[in-house]
C-alpha cells in the first residue's frame, strides 16, 4: 500500500485521485477517481466503471468504498476518509453515510448533481444516522478541467 504523508494528506491523495480519474478515460468512462485513506495509507483506489462493466453503480466512491471495506475487514469505515475527484452524487453521498465515512474530500463541485454541499447535503444531513465531514475544493480546478476536457471531447 502507498503512504501519504497524514500532514498534506489531501492533496497528494487527491493526485492519487486524479490519476485513476484519467484512467476512466481509457474505458469511456466519466473520469472521476477515488482512494481511501486510512491513517494517512491509501488502503484503496478505484475509478468509474459505469462503461466498462455496464453497472450503474460503479461509480469510484462506491467502488473504493467497497474494497476499503474488504480491506479492513469492515463495512464500517469510521476512520476512513474518501477524497474523490468530483462531488458526490446522491447514490455515492447516501453510500458515504452508510459506511459511516468519517470525511469526504472532493475536487469539482458538481452543481447539477452534487450531494455534498452544491445541490443537496447527504453527507451533513443531521436527521440521518451519521453525518459526513465535507472537504470540497481540493485542487477543484484541475478535476474541473479534466472533466471539461471530457466532455468537449465527447462533443466535439
Amino acid at each position: 500500500m502507498e503512504l501519504i504523508p497524514a500532514v498534506d494528506s489531501y492533496e497528494k491523495a487527491m493526485r492519487v485521485a486524479l490519476e485513476e480519474a484519467a484512467l476512466a478515460r481509457g474505458h469511456s468512462d466519466v473520469p472521476v477517481g477515488a482512494v481511501a485513506l486510512l491513517d494517512g495509507e491509501v488502503v484503496a483506489r478505484r475509478h468509474n466503471e459505469r462503461e466498462l462493466t455496464g453497472d450503474p453503480t460503479a461509480h469510484a466512491e462506491i467502488l473504493v468504498i467497497r474494497d476499503a471495506a474488504v480491506t479492513l475487514g469492515s463495512w464500517r469505515l469510521d476512520a476512513v476518509t474518501v477524497v474523490v475527484t468530483l462531488e458526490p452524487c446522491p447514490m455515492c453521498a447516501g453510500a458515504l453515510v452508510a459506511a459511516r465515512v468519517a470525511r469526504v474530500v472532493f475536487g469539482a463541485a458538481d452543481p447539477k448533481a452534487g450531494a455534498a454541499g452544491s445541490l443537496y447535503n447527504l453527507c451533513s444531513d443531521p436527521r440521518l444516522n451519521h453525518e459526513v465531514e465535507v472537504l470540497p475544493g481540493v485542487l477543484g480546478d484541475e478535476a474541473g478541467e479534466m472533466l471539461s476536457a471530457f466532455f468537449a471531447s465527447r462533443r466535439g
